[in-house]
Protein backbone atom coordinates (compact mmCIF):
# COMPACT_ATOMS: atom_id res chain seq x y z
CA UNK A 1 0.00 0.00 0.00
CA UNK A 2 2.67 2.29 0.51
CA UNK A 3 4.84 1.00 -2.26
CA UNK A 4 6.52 4.05 -4.16
CA UNK A 5 5.14 3.83 -8.01
CA UNK A 6 6.78 6.02 -10.54
CA UNK A 7 6.56 6.68 -14.34
CA UNK A 8 9.45 5.33 -16.26
CA UNK A 9 9.07 6.81 -19.43
CA UNK A 10 6.50 9.77 -21.33
CA UNK A 11 2.94 9.78 -19.32
CA UNK A 12 2.65 11.20 -23.16
CA UNK A 13 3.13 8.59 -25.52
CA UNK A 14 -0.34 7.19 -25.87
CA UNK A 15 0.73 4.22 -27.68
CA UNK A 16 2.76 2.75 -24.74
CA UNK A 17 -0.50 1.80 -22.90
CA UNK A 18 -2.60 -0.64 -23.69
CA UNK A 19 -5.20 -0.03 -20.91
CA UNK A 20 -7.05 3.49 -20.70
CA UNK A 21 -5.89 3.30 -16.90
CA UNK A 22 -2.39 2.55 -17.42
CA UNK A 23 -2.20 6.14 -18.91
CA UNK A 24 -4.00 8.10 -16.21
CA UNK A 25 -1.59 6.52 -13.94
CA UNK A 26 1.32 7.09 -15.51
CA UNK A 27 0.23 10.99 -15.54
CA UNK A 28 -0.57 10.40 -12.12
CA UNK A 29 2.92 8.88 -11.20
CA UNK A 30 5.23 11.49 -12.86
CA UNK A 31 5.69 12.74 -9.42
CA UNK A 32 6.00 10.17 -7.29
CA UNK A 33 3.22 8.55 -5.53
CA UNK A 34 2.06 5.88 -2.96
CA UNK A 35 -0.37 3.23 -4.25
CA UNK A 36 -2.98 4.12 -1.73
CA UNK A 37 -2.80 7.71 -3.48
CA UNK A 38 -2.92 5.97 -6.84
CA UNK A 39 -6.02 4.62 -5.62
CA UNK A 40 -7.78 7.86 -4.24
CA UNK A 41 -6.86 10.13 -7.23
CA UNK A 42 -8.33 7.17 -9.55
CA UNK A 43 -11.17 6.19 -7.62
CA UNK A 44 -10.49 3.02 -7.41
CA UNK A 45 -10.27 0.29 -4.59
CA UNK A 46 -7.02 -0.06 -3.30
CA UNK A 47 -6.74 -3.83 -4.60
CA UNK A 48 -7.83 -2.56 -8.09
CA UNK A 49 -4.81 -0.01 -8.49
CA UNK A 50 -2.15 -2.83 -7.05
CA UNK A 51 -3.22 -4.99 -10.33
CA UNK A 52 -3.10 -1.63 -12.58
CA UNK A 53 0.68 -1.06 -11.39
CA UNK A 54 1.12 -4.62 -11.31
CA UNK A 55 0.61 -4.95 -14.80
CA UNK A 56 2.20 -1.49 -15.48
CA UNK A 57 5.56 -3.01 -13.84
CA UNK A 58 5.36 -6.30 -15.30
CA UNK A 59 5.44 -3.72 -18.41
CA UNK A 60 8.49 -1.89 -17.56
CA UNK A 61 6.00 1.47 -17.60
CA UNK A 62 6.59 2.01 -14.07
CA UNK A 63 9.19 1.27 -11.17
CA UNK A 64 7.78 0.08 -7.32
CA UNK A 65 9.76 0.89 -5.17
CA UNK A 66 8.87 -1.25 -1.49
CA UNK A 67 9.10 1.05 1.30
CA UNK A 68 9.09 -1.77 3.85
CA UNK A 69 12.40 -1.62 5.88
CA UNK A 70 14.85 -4.55 5.65
CA UNK A 71 14.10 -7.05 8.49
CA UNK A 72 10.76 -6.78 8.57
CA UNK A 73 10.95 -3.73 11.23
CA UNK A 74 9.00 -0.74 11.88
CA UNK A 75 7.97 1.21 8.74
CA UNK A 76 10.34 4.81 8.18
CA UNK A 77 7.82 7.07 10.24
CA UNK A 78 9.01 9.88 7.19
CA UNK A 79 7.52 7.63 4.67
CA UNK A 80 4.48 7.25 6.69
CA UNK A 81 3.81 11.28 7.30
CA UNK A 82 4.43 11.58 3.47
CA UNK A 83 1.86 9.28 2.68
CA UNK A 84 -0.45 10.93 5.54
CA UNK A 85 0.56 14.30 3.87
CA UNK A 86 -0.35 13.12 0.83
CA UNK A 87 -3.71 11.81 1.45
CA UNK A 88 -4.98 15.03 3.34
CA UNK A 89 -4.29 17.19 0.43
CA UNK A 90 -6.73 14.17 -1.43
Amino acid sequence: MEALITTTGPSTASDRYSHPDHREIAILCQDVRSVAEVAALLGVPLGVARVLIADMARLGLVTVQNSAPPGGGAPDLALLERVLSGLRRL
